[in-house]
């Protein structure tokens, strides 16, 4: 009896014991799933953030793509730009040959700024220099015995300007020099022969006042052959180098004022004389040879 008693009580010991054990491993078991559920809540967190990185990323690698493909349409037209621009450089024929190599040795520069900008510079002072000494020296000569409304001397960019009124150089309807324009013409010549490195061109003007005669026929023709008797007066009366001369009519066309007044048709009326370098002269101011230095 002792004995089953005994058996009772080791059964109902191990019993608990089985019960505890497995409560224990319930609760383990219980913690590493919410462990795990917590894990891999954070996982969820950080692949929602690396797929929206991914997503920021791909929209960043787009735009780039578009930026690269916009600078290299610009490129494009650089490139296409520069090759029509040496194209026509190329293409001028009424340089010379050293004038040519000398614009093809300036834009070889152009990807040296600094060093460009200095030689404009440069080209620039020069040429206004001249021009300005040119400018003063004919306002000195001219200022005696010519009225002020008769003649303006101005200089314009890289050329010297001189207006001389229709009454003082011609009569009325006439392409014939008056002695007086003989006179102002002398002196003008003295300049240009102290500046054999410049041309000469002579421009007639007329209003708009219709004319025909039996030896002109329309305001075209007035003002070419004006201008050509203030040429032939240069070269045959005061020995300027006909080579250096051209004439040229410009009609009723480039008006100063309006025709519509006596006083604006008499200043369209009028004869302009320009001095400017030759076009070899002037590209050589360009030449890169003739760089400042640093």
């Amino acid at each position: 009896m002792r004995k089953k008693q005994t058996l009772i009580i080791l059964s109902i010991a191990l019993l608990g014991l089985t019960s505890c054990v497995s409560k224990k491993a319930f609760l383990e078991s219980e913690t590493d799933r919410n462990r795990c559920e917590d894990e891999l809540s954070i996982c969820k967190r950080e692949k929602l953030t690396l797929e929206g990185n991914i997503e920021t990323t791909k929209n960043t690698l787009k735009l780039r793509e578009e930026q690269i493909a916009d600078l290299k349409d610009q490129l494009a037209d650089a490139r296409a730009q520069r090759n029509a621009q040496l194209t026509q450089v190329e293409g001028l024929t009424v340089l010379s040959q050293t004038a040519n190599q000398n614009i093809s040795e300036t834009l070889s520069q152009l990807q040296k700024k600094d060093k460009y900008i200095h030689l404009l510079q440069a080209a620039k002072t020069k040429a206004d220099s001249i021009n300005l000494a040119l400018a003063v020296n004919l306002k000195t000569v001219l200022k005696k015995g010519i009225e002020d409304e008769d003649v303006e001397v101005r200089v314009d960019k890289t050329v010297v300007f001189i207006n001389l009124s229709d009454k003082m150089l011609f009569s009325s309807g006439s392409s014939a020099i008056t002695p007086r324009a003989n006179e102002v013409l002398e002196k003008i010549a003295t300049i240009i022969q102290s500046r054999p490195g410049f041309e000469v061109m002579v421009e007639g003007y007329t209003d708009n006042v219709p004319i025909s005669s039996a030896c002109i026929s329309d305001n075209w023709d007035l003002s070419a052959k004006r201008a050509t008797s203030v040429v032939k007066a240069l070269q045959t009366n005061h020995g300027v180098d006909p080579n250096r001369l051209i004439a040229a009519g410009r009609g009723q066309y480039n008006a100063l004022e309006s025709n519509d007044t006596p006083e604006g048709r008499a200043v369209n009326r009028r004869t302009r004389i320009i001095i400017m370098p030759q076009l070899d002269q002037f590209y050589d101011l360009l030449n890169p040879a003739n760089v400042p230095s640093e």
